[in-house]
Order: structure tokens, then C-alpha cells, then sequence
């Protein structure tokens, strides 16, 4: 009887993790590159946006960095509560990752987003954020997941992206921004930032309306892009904001009209 050869084995067992290897590559480029999600993308309700995101809206299932021009940014804090109440489609629960009590749940309806489906997770520390982030990802009956205060290296953001391709999940992450070079997964990464909200004579649908300069500043497959943007408490949808000249302007007309 012959002895096994302990070589064979080794060489075999090499091969099989060299196979596995080359297939999981394959995945994650397949993941990186955004293919079959087309048909996962989650409509922001704004032709211009839609049409310039190459899925027709948000991808679902990928990873998304929103990045405000200051720590608790406001403005950023407020266009991603929007995105949450759009991939929660109005009942599904999603997770709030902050590193305090987290958002002002009285203000959140007014954004599209109730309160109820809101659970939050308080993580002082960026590890324990990112911690969190990853397991809530991993939780499918999730609808999206936000963090504030993660910051995963590319290594990370990767290992999240394919967490968040196979649960189905959506992660954001919540930040100052960053150089839009900087290596990361994300499927997309916007800036946002508040614009100066101005009164149009007498249309008082337009008083006050929250109003956000977005930049789209990488779309896998998309070009860079700028939009000023109003949300309506009211009708909660977003739409493409007129210029707050040309509005001065109509409201000039208007008066000397009257």
C-alpha cells in the first residue's frame, strides 16, 4: 500500500484556495463595478438627479458616502434623513448610528422619515461605529443603515459593499467630505451643503423651504454633477430648486405687474 503523498495534497489544497480566491475577486469587481443594480435603484423623485445616476436613482444594497462641509452637518444630517424615508418606502425599519442621542426624532417626519421605523445606536468611538455599521448591515429585514462618525479605510468600505450586496441592506455614511479621489467602495459619494433660503413676494409655497446645494461627486459609471435642490415638508419631495436670482427676478416682475 502506498504512502500518501503529503506534496499532492498541499499542491491540491493550494490550487482550491487559489480557485476561491480568484472567485471572490471576481465578485468584488463585479460588486465594485455595480453590476445588477439596475433593477435595486431607489428613485429620488428628481429627473435630473435620476437621469444622471446610471441605475436611475439610488442603488440599493451598496454603499453610499454623504459628506457635509462641517462635523453634524445639518444640511447633510437633513438630505440623508430624506434618503432613509425613500429606501424605508414607508414602512421598513432602518438604523441611526450616531455618536450621541442621535437625531432630532420631532424633526424627522418633516423629512419623510418616521420616527417609529428609527432605531438608534449610540457609538462614541468611529471603531465602534464602524462595528455597528457592519452588523446592522448584515441584518436583511433592514432597509438602510446610517452611520455618523465611521471611517472605514478602503479595505473596510470593500468588506461593506459586499456585506451590503448580499443582504440587500443600504449603508450611508455620514461625514465631513472628503477628497472625492480618496480611495473608497462606495458606489456613490455626495457633498452637501445649505443654501440660502429666499422669499418670493407673494408665493408663499416657496418661503422657507429647505434648500441644499448636492454635489454628485462620483457615480460608477456617472460623471460628476451640481444641483441646488429645495425639500418640501409639505408634499415631502425634493425638486430642483430655482436660482435665487432668477426667483428675485419673478418676484420683481410680479410686483411691477401689479
Amino acid at each position: 500500500m502506498r504512502p500518501p503523498d503529503p506534496t499532492g495534497e498541499r499542491d491540491k489544497a493550494t490550487a482550491d484556495r487559489s480557485a476561491r480566491l480568484a472567485q471572490l475577486r471576481a465578485r468584488i469587481a463585479r460588486i465594485e463595478r455595480g453590476d445588477g443594480m439596475v433593477q435595486a435603484a431607489c428613485p429620488l423623485g428628481v429627473a435630473a438627479i435620476d437621469g444622471a445616476l446610471p441605475w436611475g436613482g439610488l442603488p440599493r444594497g451598496a454603499l453610499h458616502e454623504i459628506g457635509g462641509v462641517a462635523e453634524r452637518d445639518l444640511a447633510a444630517q437633513s438630505f440623508a434623513a430624506v434618503l432613509l424615508g425613500l429606501l424605508a418606502e414607508g414602512s421598513r425599519p432602518v438604523l441611526w448610528i450616531a455618536p450621541d442621542e442621535g437625531p432630532y426624532a420631532p424633526a424627522l417626519p418633516g423629512f419623510g422619515l418616521n420616527p417609529a421605523q428609527v432605531t438608534v445606536v449610540r457609538a462614541r468611538r468611529p471603531a465602534d461605529a464602524l462595528w455597528a455599521l457592519e452588523e446592522g448591515v448584515r441584518c436583511s429585514p433592514l432597509a438602510a443603515v446610517l452611520a455618523e462618525g465611521a471611517a472605514p479605510d478602503f479595505a473596510q468600505s470593500r468588506r461593506l459593499q459586499l456585506a451590503a450586496s448580499e443582504s440587500g441592506v443600504t449603508p450611508l455614511l455620514l461625514q465631513p467630505a472628503r477628497d472625492p479621489l480618496s480611495a473608497s467602495a462606495a458606489v456613490t459619494r455626495w457633498r452637501v451643503a445649505a443654501a440660502a433660503s429666499v422669499p418670493d413676494g407673494h408665493d408663499n409655497e416657496t418661503v422657507d423651504p429647505a434648500r441644499w446645494r448636492i454635489d454628485l461627486l462620483r457615480a460608477r459609471g456617472g460623471r460628476p454633477r451640481r444641483w441646488l435642490i429645495e425639500w418640501s415638508h409639505e408634499t415631502h419631495r425634493l425638486a430642483v430648486a430655482a436660482d435665487a436670482r432668477d426667483r428675485s427676478d419673478r418676484a420683481a416682475d410680479r410686483h411691477k405687474a401689479a
